[in-house]
């Protein structure tokens, strides 16, 4: 037990005498008030960690006083302390926001375990509404990385949806961010108070499926030793994200469309239709197989009432530099290292390597080289070698249009940034010169220049969108 600060709120001054005394030996610091009065006069100028009141006192009653103790010690918990006749009175007080109570004559050790539990508690509560704060602060749409058209795209789609419960189907290539983006979509939304729960639904067998989904009943299957809750009740009043939802069976594709369609969930075993309020978010990493038969049509128009396809990050190279830097920070700080700064050459780099992992690739790569890199630059000999040859391949110069199509603007953007850095660093870094070499007005070249973020290729990375 720790050192508390106690307010003992009794009329009987032997009582007041013995707590003090007994809390005094266990190292906690003491104040009494022997009336309802003295207990609002003392409480509103001193902070407390817990309080014990009796509720039968000479001007008043404890449980009118909780009000105010609410008021002036948000987070100490009331113990209210009552004789046996008054047990009603006392359950009243619990009602109205008291933590616990306890009868005389009573245990002055079962007292002091009361009490610490009602101080754990609220210890308990306090970290878990910091939690959830901090993980709306980590999830809100406005700390995903990226100014690209499409993301902003996306981010306005978020921002348009945050009051409606509407299911959402999120598409996009492994390592793109679609957990991250149902989780900015949750916390964002109404529903940011209930829970956000995932689950992937390639990586359990159908039995085990519907049962982590749906809940099961006692007994229902050799193992159902008791009664389970499923994630469709868990997330009540929240998010329940499917990830990987092509892979579902037929059969479960079945079920969850019945659920989906009837807000109500059956346990596995069971008999009783059990209503649901928990909001869809599905994603998938692959075509869903609607026209060949694979997936159900009927589930695939009930899931994507709102689509969010995620692009690759190889078609949106202007966000590279600023997942990059944020990146290096976040990665330093959990090494608990010098914050890195990054090299224009080896921006550069990352720029123009195709980055087939996407964001989580990035992302990896530059945990290993913050790692291995004693130094406070990040160079391009820094990075794994295999980024220099893909960054050789990853922007062809195309003779004709491809079969596959071609998005022109990216493409087109991606060949001026890197002649820009060419003439750049061909000219020793004079932008008078490298805009002569483009045959660019100078106004033209610093304006881009600074927009792509260029210097000299010996020269560190500025990060150009921090400057505005």
């Amino acid at each position: 037990m720790g050192g508390w600060k106690i307010l003992i709120v009794d009329d009987e001054a032997s009582l007041r005498e013995m707590l003090t005394i007994f809390f005094g030996r266990l190292g906690h610091e003491t104040r009494t008030a022997g009336s309802a009065e003295q207990a609002r006069e003392i409480s509103s100028r001193e902070d407390f960690d817990a309080v014990l009141c009796d509720i039968k006192m000479p001007d008043g009653s404890g449980i009118d006083l909780l009000p105010h103790l609410r008021e002036t010690q948000p987070r100490a918990p009331v113990l209210m302390i009552t004789a046996h006749a008054t047990h009603e009175d006392a359950v009243e007080a619990m009602r109205r926001g008291a933590a616990d109570y306890i009868g005389k004559p009573f245990d002055i050790d079962e007292l002091a375990v009361k009490l610490e539990k009602a101080l754990a508690r609220r210890d308990l509560e306090a970290e878990n509404l910091h939690l959830k704060r901090e993980l709306a602060d980590r999830y809100s749409f406005a700390n995903i990385i990226g100014k690209s058209a499409r993301m902003r795209e996306i981010f306005q789609t978020i921002q348009r949806i945050e009051r409606v419960p509407s299911t959402v189907l999120i598409t996009g290539e492994s390592g793109t961010g679609k957990e991250l983006i149902a989780r900015a979509i949750h916390f964002s939304s109404t529903r940011k108070k209930g829970k956000f729960i995932s689950i992937n639904c390639g990586a359990l067998p159908e039995a085990l499926l519907e049962s982590e989904l749906f809940g099961h009943e006692r007994g229902s299957f050799t193992g159902a030793i008791r009664d389970k809750k499923g994630l469709f009740a868990e997330a009540a009043g929240g998010t329940l994200f499917l990830d990987e939802i092509a892979e579902m069976s037929p059969l479960m594709q079945v079920k969850l469309l019945r659920a989906l369609q009837e807000r109500t969930i059956r346990k596995v075993g069971g008999a009783d239709e059990i209503p649901v309020d928990v909001r869809i978010i599905a994603a998938t990493n692959r075509d869903l197989g609607v026209s060949d038969g694979r997936f159900r049509e009927d589930l695939y128009y009930r899931i994507n009432v709102i689509p969010i396809t995620l692009p690759p990050l190889r078609s949106r190279t202007e966000d590279i530099p600023l997942l990059a830097v944020h990146f290096i920070r976040k990665i330093c700080g959990d090494q608990k290292v010098a914050e890195k700064n990054i090299s224009a050459e080896a921006m550069r780099l990352l720029e123009t390597y195709p980055w087939p992992g996407n964001v989580r690739e990035l992302e990896n790569v530059l945990e290993r080289t913050v790692a291995m890199e004693s130094g406070p630059v990040i160079t391009s000999r820094s990075l794994p070698t295999h980024l220099a040859e893909g960054a050789a391949r990853s922007i062809p110069d195309f003779l004709s249009l491809p079969a596959e199509g071609l998005d022109l603007e990216a493409h087109l953007e991606s060949v001026g940034k890197r002649l820009m850095q060419e003439a750049l660093d061909r000219s020793g870094g004079v932008q008078t010169q490298a805009a002569d070499l483009l045959k660019m007005s100078f106004r033209s070249f610093r304006y881009y220049a600074k927009k792509y973020g260029l210097v000299r290729r010996d020269e560190p990375y500025v990060n150009a969108a921090s400057e505005n």
